[in-house]
């Protein structure tokens, strides 16, 4: 079987036939749909709102085999400025919602992390509170094991439901030790999409759940940036911070471009105003050199960076 990605007009004509009018674009600006705001232009962009849709695109996606690529929130995720050559997919509508019951809450891929914390809160139930400082989707959460504030997805994950876009075209229940969840990383391949994830939950007061949620708010605005970033740049070492190295190699401050480590939290780098991805790219790079110079530590990418050459530090779309 040939490796070459399918021509474009072929691709987006097959998703167009079965899926709705307007669901199917081409050359969309990968800008409009991360944190950082910047990436050139998706070759096609496919929109995808119910399980049945999903498994119509993997029919297709399975028998043509191209470049996947699968958008969450974008809050982790840096696309070259050249742009992807391939099939971004956003999920949507039924895989955006919250059910509730006395000690699950099942949520679809979709749904932002901040959304799920507060509605389990308000309902009284405890347990994802640290999901609300965490600006990615339950998808995202799941293949990433995302953590913050002490605790890890892994913790309060019961089991989720998959499906492989190059593989069956079917959903797969995944109970939790069957994802091998580690430290930021998943037994998931990049073309298994998460559909849905059920976590384990416990029933408190909805008072002290929103007070902790608060708590959490309090400590992100103090503490981390706004703006246009992508959250934690690196991995945290064994026993360490990444931010506390980068800090103690004095690089707060270190600019490239429109690129700037943010000088409120060191494993932070800002998108300022004319920045490019390239920008973003190199001094990722940079930092990762300085704090190996001295230090002997090397950082690894917690951030995930696609469309751009292929060489040793940065990392291939996967086929």
């Amino acid at each position: 079987m040939s490796s070459r990605p399918p021509d474009v007009g072929t691709l987006a004509g097959q998703l167009e036939a079965r899926l709705p009018s307007g669901r199917v674009r081409r050359q969309v600006p990968f800008a409009s749909l991360t944190t950082y705001r910047l990436g050139g232009p998706i070759a096609v962009l496919a929109e995808v709102h119910d399980d049945d849709e999903l498994l119509e695109v993997a029919r297709i996606t399975r028998d043509l085999r191209p470049r996947l690529l699968v958008i969450g929130r974008g809050s982790n995720l840096l696309v070259a400025d050249r742009g992807f050559d391939g099939l971004a997919l956003v999920l949507t509508g039924d895989f955006e919602s919250v059910e509730v019951s006395e000690g699950l809450v099942l949520a679809g891929s979709a749904t932002p992390l901040p959304v799920l914390a507060r509605r389990s809160a308000a309902l009284g139930r405890t347990g994802l509170e640290f999901f609300v400082g965490i600006p990615g989707s339950v998808g995202g959460a799941v293949a990433m094991n995302a953590g913050g504030h002490g605790h890890d997805t892994d913790e309060v994950l019961v089991r989720a439901w998959t499906t492989d876009l190059l593989g069956d075209a079917e959903l797969v229940e995944r109970p939790l030790e069957s994802l091998a969840l580690g430290y930021r990383d998943s037994s998931l391949r990049r073309s298994e999409v998460v559909v849905a994830a059920e976590f384990g939950v416990s029933v408190d007061d909805p008072v002290a759940c929103q007070a902790r949620i608060e708590e959490i708010v309090r400590w992100r605005r103090t503490h981390q940036p706004g703006g246009a970033n992508a959250g934690s740049v690196f991995r945290n070492p064994d026993g360490d911070s990444a931010g506390r190295l980068i800090d103690a190699c004095g690089l707060k401050g270190l600019r490239i471009g429109g690129a700037l480590v943010s000088g409120k939290h060191a494993n932070f780098i800002q998108a300022e105003a004319g920045a490019t991805a390239a920008d973003l790219r190199a001094l990722v790079f940079e930092v990762q050199r300085r704090v190996l110079d001295q230090t002997g530590i090397r950082l690894e990418p917690e951030l995930r960076m696609v469309g751009f050459e292929e060489t040793s530090e940065g990392e291939p779309v996967r086929r």
